[in-house]
């Protein structure tokens, strides 16, 4: 029960397999918002008490037989599958819509990647070490059976809080290293930190200025220095009727409330005018589905003629 509901939520991946503009409006909305995880934790719960209550009866002793599941206890189950599910997407930067449908906000901290394999090798440890400590007390023991398992698992959480914590505290510095520089003889505004997979102590840091966006590697171990200079440059558009009409359609203001970090372009293309609103905070080349950008094509008499929302990883976006 605990693994089917902690994974249940993410059926909403299915919309990838629509396009993006279904992606973007049902991935980690629906099933993940709070009346959401709800439903699938009852659902789930609901599933398994039908599925228990079909299977043959065992028996405890020879005149007692094993009660029924209770819906109240698969659920309380349930519902530590998807609240965990939703916790570790919380810290995973893309974020959740967790008051959809009535607010399209979108709530995360870019505090570890989709795949951390530090949480990975946490959970694993605290699955496994406990199978292996009781294999070595039955051996020790003559084969006197003893339950365990409830100490490694407070000690796996505490480990994964600590992790986090720490993660959220080289993201606070990494953060107040970007804001400390210029780049390229331009003050930084605003600037976000982004996980890296591998380690805590090396992140990709994106800051604001006036006319640009800096991207830039931020190393944090003992002994690296930050060279702000190194940073690459995407320049922000000049102000044109094209931008401005293709900012203030509903597309770009669906887009904006996922954004982060947008960024707009503004091409010729045939006599007509293409603008593409990218997010920033996804590095250029990514493939994560995550990973959404809005092209509007604009007529040369400032008609909208197109609305398109495109995965980047498409093989021509």
């Amino acid at each position: 029960m605990l693994v089917v509901a902690g994974l249940a939520p993410d059926l909403d991946y299915a919309s990838y397999f629509v396009g993006a503009s279904a992606f973007l409006r049902f991935h980690r909305s629906v099933l993940h918002s709070m009346i959401g995880l709800a439903v699938t934790a009852a659902a789930v719960a609901s599933l398994f008490c039908l599925l228990d209550r079909r299977m043959p009866k065992k028996k405890i002793t020879q005149t007692a037989i094993a009660q029924p599941l209770g819906f109240g206890s698969a659920l309380a189950i349930c519902a530590i599958g998807v609240a965990g599910h939703a916790l570790l997407d919380l810290f995973s930067g893309t974020g959740v819509q967790l008051l959809w449908p009535f607010h399209t906000h979108w709530y995360g901290w870019d505090v570890a990647t989709n795949f951390d394999p530090w949480v990975l090798t946490l959970l694993v440890a605290g699955l496994l070490l406990p199978l292996l400590f009781k294999l070595v007390n039955e051996e020790v023991t003559s084969g006197k059976k003893k339950r365990s398992g409830g100490t490694a698992a407070i000690v796996t959480l505490l480990l994964l809080a600590g992790y986090f914590g720490f993660r959220v505290h080289m993201r606070v510095r990494a953060v107040d290293l970007l804001l400390s520089r210029e780049y390229h003889g331009r003050v930084a505004l605003s600037g976000e930190a982004f996980p890296e997979p591998l380690t805590p102590f090396e992140w990709r840091g994106v800051a604001v200025t006036d006319n640009t966006i800096e991207e830039a590697d931020v190393p944090l171990g003992a002994g690296e220095d930050f060279d702000p200079n190194s940073s690459v440059t995407r320049y922000k558009p000049e102000d044109s009727p094209q931008l401005e009409l293709a900012e203030k359609s509903a597309a770009a203001a669906r887009f904006l409330e996922y954004a982060r970090l947008p960024i707009a372009s503004v091409r010729r293309i045939e006599g007509d005018y293409r603008v593409e609103v990218r997010d920033a905070r996804f590095p250029e080349n990514d493939d994560e589905p995550a990973d959404i950008f809005l092209r509007i094509e604009v007529a040369d008499n400032l008609q909208i003629r197109s609305e398109q929302f495109l995965f980047a990883s498409s093989p021509n976006p």
